[in-house]
């Protein structure tokens, strides 16, 4: 790989990256628990041989750990997920998303919708 190359091949992957490295530092996880979640997901049945899927994983390891941390369940992540794509859609191009620019939120705290 060239050393001007990126890392990253997407910016989520960096930002999955740097999300991992905060909750650790913050003592949410060890190292080896990280490395032992990360390893599960890897190992899935279907998981690509050349490692083009990779961050996929480590996005799947993470959010297994938040949930075994009980810090965030599946659905919390998906419903705030789901808020950031309602968001993004809201959002002027060039503008930066924020959360506060769903346009139904309470679709993502499980409320009522109407």
């Amino acid at each position: 790989m060239p050393a001007d190359a990126p890392v990253f091949a997407e910016p989520w992957q960096a930002e999955a990256f740097a999300m991992t490295v905060a909750l650790h530092d913050s003592g949410l996880f060890s190292w080896s628990e990280w490395a032992d979640a990360l390893s599960a997901e890897v190992k899935q049945p279907g998981a690509a041989s050349d490692g083009h899927d990779y961050y996929e994983h480590w996005l799947a390891a993470l959010e297994n750990l938040l949930s075994a941390k009980g810090v965030a369940g599946k659905g919390d992540v998906d419903a705030l997920a789901a808020a950031w794509e309602r968001a993004a859609h809201a959002t002027p191009h060039g503008k930066p998303i924020l959360l506060e620019n769903d346009p139904s939120p309470t679709e993502s705290r499980g409320g009522p919708t109407g």
